[in-house]
């Protein structure tokens, strides 16, 4: 079976800096992978990478398909969608404009045609991404309006809207506390089990071990585990690397 995602030996350089090292890291169809690591691991960079904004050694292919050479949106376009680790909305559009500016990816048709006062919307997709993320009942509400794990939930259904073969997810835990965490997770597991395909990054170790297929992880930019939560939970390498607070949630009671 062909890898949604599959990227072999990753290295990315910034001048003399080594950022990433001949990653690799696979993603295969309905599964949620988590990628970890302390700050500076190289975790966002790895998604820079392979989503096209920065340039990489190595091979990355989506769906067989090797992606070199191409830019960011015509990755978008081949269905490599990313969220960022900090969530812009429009705050002068209601949720459902919101998903509507991302699902848009007019013909020349429709474009002469919305000019001529003709438009079409893209319900569909509008209406799926909402329901698979109970939005519904928020779709004419203003973003302002929201609170911030509510916003994030918004932020993650304008990037399903596309509907991405992979949609990979920097950091969309941040600033949630506990309640919104969890809420987020079953939603992100809800999603997986339905057929969506992710690459999930955050630093919240009980959101990470408790929703994800497999687990991959960072450290000074080179993959130092990999496997099932439970098999990284009890890695020595992981656990020195999140020496801290941070090693009691990844060690486990």
């Amino acid at each position: 079976m062909t890898a949604v995602l599959e990227a072999q030996g990753v290295s990315v350089h910034f001048g003399g800096v080594r950022a990433l090292a001949g990653v690799d890291l696979d993603v295969q169809e309905s599964e949620l992978i988590g990628l970890i690591g302390p700050n500076g691991a190289g975790k966002t960079t790895f998604v820079d990478a392979i989503s096209g904004f920065v340039r990489c050694g190595g091979r990355v292919a989506l769906d067989g398909f090797d992606l070199a050479g191409l830019s960011p949106h015509e990755r978008a376009l081949r269905g490599l969608s990313r969220t960022w680790q900090s969530t812009e909305l429009f705050d002068d559009l209601t949720v459902r404009e919101n998903l509507a500016v991302a699902s848009r990816r007019p013909s020349l048709w429709q474009v002469a045609k919305e000019m001529l006062g003709d438009s079409a919307a893209t319900s569909g997709e509008i209406e799926q991404a909402l329901e698979l993320l109970d939005l519904g009942w928020a779709q004419d509400v203003m973003p302002g309006d929201l609170s911030q794990g509510q916003r994030k939930l918004v932020g993650v259904a304008r990037a399903i809207v596309t509907q991405p073969r992979l949609l990979c997810l920097d950091e969309p835990a941040a600033g949630l506390d506990t309640g919104e965490s969890e809420e987020l997770g079953r939603r992100l597991r809800a999603l997986a089990n339905k057929g969506q395909s992710m690459l999930l990054i955050d630093h919240d170790m009980g959101l990470v071990l408790s929703v994800c297929d497999r687990i991959f992880v960072l450290e000074f930019g080179k993959l130092i585990a990999s496997g099932k939560p439970q098999e990284v939970r009890g890695d020595q390498r992981v656990v020195s690397a999140y020496l801290g607070g941070a090693a009691a949630e990844v060690s486990g009671p």
